[in-house]
């Protein structure tokens, strides 16, 4: 049977379904949404109406209405209705303290069909029961529930504090352009070609960088966008082809500008957000001293457990296998686990895996009992040096002791993994709890032992250190940048620097970074050029808006802050996308396709 579809004709909502409280009794109301859910008891047929602001309970009775109550049954889950009716108080006992709302309901009087719905793919209400790439396909159905829709409510909030704070600050929001030029970043460019210029391509912006070192130049000051990036890479967990990142950039100013700013606007949102109070100045550690401790240039600050180097306390064991590494220039770094000599050889095991998935050659363990190390290094490690490494570890009876040996950069890599697994079994951390720290002198340069040159650790535009400046030619490893990247719950949320504004520093970190003058000129020649004209000291940050939101939340996924997010195959299940496109369309670009 074909239903007949009703019209709003003069109807005016008077209230939505999440506003109605018991001051509200006795009112003529009329309300449109969505049948989340209904319970038909015969003479009494309860809908629970949603719309974006929550849920009211509705009844069609069928004394109190009989037209109405007969249309209702043929209702069913997400039809999109329309009733006028009054606010009545629910029966003693029958309240709802969980709903806003859970003290009235509406008596309906007149009842409008607005639409009705195919059977959902999954359902909208109650268990997700569908998997993730049904749900991207029918993304709009997802962002129906309450939950899904709740994160891109708070991240609507959190832009508005981010711009009102920015406002309030003196920075300008100025839009970058997203049709641009094809520039070394670190990723692939997504490449749009030009119909008017055949042969040539436009590049999507992976960050606006050079524009708003020009908006420096050109004397705005302070500048922020809350701006789309785009970067065309191998897809790791949690990332997005497209993403949003809060840019600001700051003239006349050093590091310490740039995250008295950054600071000032985390304590803001936080504050106005959460509720949660946020102490500043964050603290700092400097990159190496990151490593060292922490196994990872992004150190979740909220637990201890420290790692410790004990190569020179270990050096006269006679166990070959931390000897050898010693003598070959390795290290001996180790970890203590309060109370971890419970740990049974199982979970030691999977430890172990975890140590070996990093690159090291495995893990060796002590657990301190009463009586001394029950340990396979106990009887290749003498007393006084046990007693030194449960000193320099702080160790005591009950805890477990966990060493791995290599060369540096393995070690603190494979014992800082090893370390947020272990905080994440013993719950070292607790939900709602926000530690910020700022990581700062980064190396300026690295060696790429594949192309046989040195590259940017973040972007050629860094500016290093000034006491580091004479390095440069001879030992460019060794130079510190004016770098800082802020972390937040062991995430990086956000990378900058002070830049390079004068034309000799940038020409010569082009030439160490084997750039010719003609490909210089042909990438950076329009940005060179304006660095001749008065370019200020200058610097800034990108913040990862999408991780920050996600951290905000709580949310397991960026995709569960993004409204239509791209698959791990980078494609979007709504749209279909990426798609082929007619031979006309190409042809009319001056394109033909190698494949078929």
């Amino acid at each position: 049977m074909k239903l007949d579809i009703d019209t709003i004709g003069d109807w005016k909502r008077t209230n939505d379904c999440g506003s109605l409280r018991r001051d509200d009794i006795g009112r003529e109301v009329a309300l449109l949404g969505w049948v989340n859910r209904r319970r038909d008891l015969g003479k009494l047929i309860f809908i629970d109406l949603r719309d974006r602001s929550g849920l009211t309970q509705i009844v069609f009775d069928e004394e109190f209405d009989k037209v109405s109550h007969e249309k209702a049954g043929i209702l069913r889950n997400e039809w999109v209705i329309a009733v006028k009716g009054e606010v009545t108080a629910r029966l003693p006992g029958q309240e709802n303290p969980d709903l806003p709302t859970g003290d009235i309901e509406i008596k309906v009087r007149e009842l409008k069909i607005l639409n009705e719905t195919e059977v959902p793919p999954f359902q909208v209400d109650g268990k997700i029961d569908a998997s993730e790439n049904v749900r991207l396909k029918y993304r709009y159905l997802e962002l129906r529930r309450p939950a899904l829709f709740h994160n891109l409510v708070m991240r609507h909030k959190i832009a508005l504090g981010i711009r009102n704070f920015l406002n309030s600050e003196g920075f300008l929001e100025v839009e970058t352009p997203f049709l641009t030029k094809s520039t070394p970043e670190g990723a692939r460019d997504y490449l749009v070609p030009s119909r008017i210029t055949k042969g040539s391509f436009y590049a999507l912006p992976q960050s606006p960088q050079l524009f708003k070192q020009l908006l420096m130049v050109a004397g705005f000051d302070r500048y922020f966008q809350i701006v789309r990036c785009f970067r065309d890479e191998d897809l790791r967990a949690d990332r997005q082809p497209e993403f949003t990142q809060v840019d600001l950039e700051l003239s006349f100013v050093d590091e310490d500008g740039v995250m008295d700013v950054v600071e000032g606007m985390m304590v803001g949102i936080f504050s106005e957000i959460l509720g949660y109070p946020v102490s500043r100045p964050f603290p700092r550690i400097e990159y190496g001293k990151a490593m060292d401790l922490y196994g990872s240039d992004k150190p979740d600050i909220r637990f201890g457990m420290e790692l410790r180097d004990v190569s020179d306390l270990l050096r006269s064991s006679t166990f070959r296998a931390f000897t050898k590494v010693i003598e070959e220039g390795g290290v001996v770094k180790a970890v203590n686990i309060r109370k971890g000599a419970s740990f049974s050889r199982k979970e030691l095991d999977e430890l172990s895996s975890l140590v070996s998935d990093s690159g090291a050659k495995g893990l060796f363990w002590a657990k301190l009992r009463r009586d001394g190390w029950q340990s396979p290094l106990a009887k290749f490690v003498g007393p006084d040096s046990r007693s030194a490494v449960e000193e320099r570890l702080g160790a005591r009876e009950g805890d477990l002791i966990i060493f791995v040996s290599g060369m540096a950069h393995v070690a603190n890599e494979a014992l800082g993994q090893l370390r947020i697994e272990i905080g994440k079994r013993l719950h070292l951390v607790t939900d709602g709890e926000y530690s910020f720290v700022w990581v700062t002198r980064f190396p300026l340069l690295e060696y790429d032992e594949d192309e046989k040159r040195y590259v940017a650790v973040h972007h050629p535009f860094t500016a290093p250190l000034e006491e580091d400046i004479p390095l440069l030619a001879e030992r460019p490893k060794q130079v510190r940048a004016r770098s800082y990247d802020l972390v937040l719950n062991g995430e990086e949320i956000g990378g900058g620097s002070v830049r390079i504004h004068t034309i000799g520093l940038q020409n010569q970190i082009f030439r160490i970074l084997g750039l010719g003058k003609e490909e210089v000129k042909e990438k950076f020649g329009f940005f060179l050029e304006a660095l001749r004209y008065g370019a200020p000291p200058h610097g800034g940050i990108a913040l990862g808006f999408d991780r920050l939101v996600a951290i905000m939340v709580g949310a397991e996924s960026l995709r569960d802050v993004i409204a239509f997010p791209k698959t791990q195959r980078a494609t979007c299940a709504v749209a279909d996308a990426p798609s082929r496109v007619d031979r006309d369309q190409l042809s009319e670009l001056g394109l033909s396709l190698l494949c078929p």
